[in-house]
């Protein structure tokens, strides 16, 4: 069977899968669209707490990333799972036994204050829909290339996917599609991943393969990913950091509080009959997660590898007449001249996977030398010797150009894996987005109709009118967030980072505050969001445009891009939540303390005996 129709066969069958788990379980309740009934059960729901946490991001660009950034990719693995330790350990079980379904819901209880909901409503979607960017970018990669339309195209079809199974299902619906979401996107991660670490180093475990050495060399992947990489003008994979050693601590740290505040991800918690079981579906997801994220820097690694080696013989690897790719030992041992005359792919011998990806326009060739052949390197470095190797093989340039985020997607084919394998990804690409997309949905819905129309505008609406607002809402979001996905800010991680950026400046310091501190006030809370959020919108604003609108940036108000001690924008977050921190603190001091009913709720949250099954009233 062909490859395309293949895909269709895969993708199609995994779709019609989830559609038909959302019709089954629908939710007929408020308590059901907003928290599953609060009857998921621990595993289960630990599934699909990782299904909503991995999203494209995860699945699609972090070993995109990785491979292009080497050693300092590993933020994102620390950043995120980091921060799901932090938010399992310190706030899930505590925002549980509050017993309210939403973020907003939680601080404007607690903050005794309509206002500092609203504020926070405020706040959660302009994370939220930043985050949905990302997944609209992933969901365009994934279309573009396996279901040969293109990158706009894929966008509109994901938006119709996302609409049907979350306004249909709400959270119950969402719950048990994102179960089988994993399973789809777990086997389509690391299928690929024991294929490929087999073929280069013999060894089934892609984690070990990692650390191994390719087969029959003696010579260890890494070291010769490095010796490749360098000598090609690139950072040295094992080392590189991107841009300073602060930036990678804040950029860590941003993405590690920014995972905590995510409100996604925590109003999975209520999905669960009773505060240990939170707990025990906190450390199953934990487990599922490990899965992909252990391999990732091993996919990274490997596809980086194989990518040199299609266009680059010197690498060492070679095509088989069967199509398969395999090690040429004494080729990898000699460490021949990668600027060698013959050692460039012949464009028009290019595999039929380069020419699927460049009709996406997401992988690109331009001739700069008129040899016909393709000279991929750092034509940028300051190596001073791969400039002096690139001048003397009469390089002009770099001349192809790989997007970040088809890495993932793209290697099962950059290592001529069969059809199958390949259709697999496409359909695990998509179970990522679309899962994600659908989480940061049902936290819209939840902030707008449950928070905004019942908690503050219309308090005595109808539970069949607050259905109806919340899937308005969910609607309206989808729309909007599929307009923006056709012009993102950057690749998807990217995208994904700053709206972790914004959840860190905003919503984690107010939920840390209002759970452990029973003396900060609602004066103090609002202040502090309104302060974080302004402070990273201002400077990731400054950089990407206003909104993320191309041609509105203003870096010369700033002083120049990365002006704040080299920090990046997508870093930024956790010096937001700093100065969210000491506004709020700051009003604190200068007004009233909260109600003395308000700081015994606060202990008594805090006290880990006691708690009983919420029974999922609101």
């Amino acid at each position: 069977m062909d490859l395309q129709t293949m895909t269709y066969l895969v993708v199609g069958a995994s779709f019609a899968l989830y559609i038909g788990i959302a019709i089954w379980a629908r939710a007929g309740s408020t308590s059901e669209f907003y928290a599953a009934g609060g009857s998921v059960h621990p595993v289960t729901n630990g599934m699909a707490t990782a299904a909503d946490w991995m999203s494209a991001a995860s699945f699609i660009s972090m070993a995109g990333l990785i491979a292009n950034m080497g050693y300092g990719g590993g933020l994102f693995l620390m950043g995120w799972t980091g921060g799901y330790v932090l938010l399992a350990m310190l706030l899930a079980p505590y925002l549980r036994k509050f017993g309210k379904f939403t973020v907003p819901q939680f601080i404007g209880d607690r903050f005794y204050s309509k206002t500092a909901s609203t504020v926070a409503v405020v706040c959660l979607l302009t994370a939220s829909l930043t985050y949905i960017i990302g997944q609209m970018t992933g969901v365009g990669v994934a279309f573009s290339r396996f279901l040969g339309v293109s990158s706009d195209t894929g966008i509109y079809i994901g938006m119709a996917i996302v609409f049907m199974y979350a306004v249909f299902g709400g959270m119950k619906g969402i719950t048990y599609t994102q179960v089988a979401q994993y399973v789809v996107l777990i086997s389509a991660y690391i299928v690929p991943a024991i294929f490929i670490s087999l073929q280069l180093t013999g060894n089934p475990i892609p984690q070990l393969g990692l650390g191994s050495d390719i087969s029959g060399t003696g010579t260890s992947l890494l070291s010769k990913l490095d010796l490749i990489v360098k000598d090609l003008g690139f950072s040295e994979y094992t080392t590189s950091l991107p841009g300073s050693s602060l930036n990678m601590f804040v950029y860590t740290m941003s993405l590690m509080i920014g995972t905590a505040g995510l409100p996604h991800v925590i109003m999975r918690f209520f999905t669960v009959p009773t505060v240990k079981d939170a707990r025990s579906s906190a450390g199953w997801a934990l487990v599922f997660i490990a899965l992909l994220y252990t391999t990732a820097p091993a996919v990274a690694a490997m596809a980086k590898l194989n990518l040199h080696a299609t266009v680059n013989n010197a690498v060492g690897l070679e095509t088989t007449a069967a199509g398969n790719l395999v090690v040429n030992p004494e080729r990898v041992k000699a460490n021949a001249d990668l600027y060698a005359a013959d050692a460039s792919l012949v464009y028009e011998q290019r595999p039929e996977w380069m020419k699927r990806w460049e009709k996406t326009g997401l992988l690109k060739f331009e001739d700069k030398n008129g040899d016909g052949r393709i000279q991929y390197y750092n034509d940028k470095t300051a190596n001073a010797d791969a400039k002096a190797k690139a001048e003397a093989a009469g390089w002009k340039g770099n001349e192809l150009t790989v997007n970040a985020d088809i890495m993932v997607m793209a290697n099962p084919e950059i290592a001529l894996l069969p059809n199958w394998v390949i259709a697999l990804v496409a359909a695990g690409g998509l179970a990522a987005a679309l899962s994600t997309a659908a989480g940061l949905l049902m936290a819209i819905s939840s902030a707008v109709s449950h928070d905004l129309v019942k908690g503050v505008f219309n308090p005595n609406i109808s539970e069949k009118n607050e259905l109806m607002a919340g899937k308005v809402s969910m609607a309206v979001a989808i729309v909007i967030a599929g307009w923006l996905g056709l012009n993102p800010p950057g690749f998807a991680a990217g995208t994904v980072a700053l709206a972790f950026g914004i959840a860190a400046s905003s919503l984690f310091p107010a939920i840390m505050m209002g759970i452990f501190s029973k003396k900060m006030n609602k004066e103090g809370a609002i202040a502090g969001m309104l302060a974080g959020l302004f402070v990273t919108l201002f400077y990731v604003f400054a950089h990407k445009g206003i909104f993320f609108i191309k041609g509105t940036e203003y870096l010369n108000l700033i002083g120049g891009a990365n002006s704040f001690f080299g920090i990046t924008p997508e870093a930024f977050g956790a010096i937001g939540a700093v100065v969210n921190f000491i506004v709020a603190f700051a009003v604190d001091k200068v007004t009233k303390e909260p109600p003395e009913h308000i700081q015994h709720m606060v202990e008594a949250v805090r006290i880990p005996r006691g708690s009983k099954a919420v029974d999922g009233a609101h």
